[in-house]
């Protein structure tokens, strides 16, 4: 099982992409210890929040795009997918809206992790 979408043009010679690394060449380095950490860490509360939203009807995160000035609605496998690329290669992938979204079904970082906090402070009074 794969973590992320397959490529359908790995190994093809007629990939449509193929020349699209070349045009950024260095724009992407290695990732900084710092940026390591920050994806390490929004990996791991991904898990949290997949755990917590889920039952809630929760299909994913809503993350407003800074180059396209759109909301991106990722379901928890492909955000999942795109941190562990961006960890992996230290370069994001080239992303499209998704098609025809339910807004309803997604939720932000930011409420996210205010749901997940609000959890377990719930959790610490009952100790």
């Amino acid at each position: 099982m794969h973590d992320e979408p397959i490529d359908p043009f790995h190994g093809d010679p007629a990939d449509p992409t193929a020349d699209l690394d070349d045009l950024d060449g260095d724009a992407y380095g290695e990732l900084s210890t710092q940026e390591r950490a920050d994806l390490l860490a929004d990996l791991s509360e991904l898990e949290i929040y997949q755990v917590l939203l889920t039952p809630k009807g929760v299909r994913g995160l809503v993350v407003d795009c800074e180059d396209c000035r759109e909301p991106h609605y990722f379901d928890w496998d492909l955000l999942r997918g795109n941190l562990k690329h961006l960890l992996d290669s230290g370069r994001p992938r080239v992303h499209e809206p998704a098609y025809d979204p339910d807004p309803d079904h997604y939720v932000t970082w930011e409420y996210a992790r205010g749901y997940a906090d609000a959890v377990d402070d719930m959790v610490e009074e009952d100790k």
